[in-house]
């Protein structure tokens, strides 16, 4: 039986952040107010602070002397930056996990499952999470606590979430591609890392 996941108090903050920026509730430019964030929430500043913090170093919000913290203006060559790094990393992580994945996919596949779901629905929320969950799944199958303590830094939801909400980037079917990354692991593809990389760079948005 897996464990559940507990989330610390700054990731629940940081959680509580981004759904706001993502959702449209602050907006590019409009400050955050580390005080009111923490009488809503009902937590001290210290947290609070801690993830802001993170959130600029994600890029996702900037702080400058007597102006307080504001959400960045991100435009699409932003967000672009980071998927030819998280392509590498994932092509590496597809060579490092392409015979665990051969023999078992199960990880995989509820992702995909779920994606469907969310294709016919256009649910943006679930493709967001059903999408980043399909990829942390395959980088943590590389068995690297180095690739994955990467991956992660690069803020992956966040910046997937932004590219399809903000942007609007939609791929034709977000199910029917993570299917055929699956297929491709099932079949022990030897083009398998550069079929990963193209799936990434093609998720991109485009400047």
């Amino acid at each position: 039986m897996t464990a559940p996941v507990v989330h610390s108090l700054r990731e629940q903050i940081r959680e509580h952040i981004v759904e706001g920026i993502v959702s449209g509730r602050w907006q590019p430019g409009e400050r955050i107010v580390e005080r009111r964030i923490a009488t809503e929430l009902e937590v001290s500043q210290t947290p609070v602070r801690e993830a802001l913090r993170e959130l600029e170093s994600l890029r996702l919000i900037e702080s400058a002397p007597n102006k307080g913290v504001r959400v960045r203006n991100l435009t699409a060559a932003d967000l672009e930056e980071s998927y030819p790094v998280r392509a590498g990393l994932e092509a590496i992580a597809a060579e490092l996990a392409a015979e665990r994945l051969a023999q078992d996919c199960s990880a995989l596949e509820p992702h995909v499952a779920a994606l469907y779901e969310a294709d016919r629905d256009s649910d943006g929320t679930g493709q967001v999470r059903h999408t980043v969950g399909f990829h942390r799944e395959l980088v943590r199958a590389a068995g690297n606590s180095v690739l994955l303590h990467t991956w992660e830094g690069l803020g992956i939801e966040v910046f997937t979430a932004l590219s399809i909400r903000w942007l609007g980037t939609v791929q034709q079917s977000y199910a029917e591609e993570h299917e055929e990354l699956v297929a491709a692991f099932r079949r022990r593809d030897p083009r398998i890392a550069d079929i990963v990389k193209s799936h990434v760079l093609g998720c991109a948005p485009r400047a």
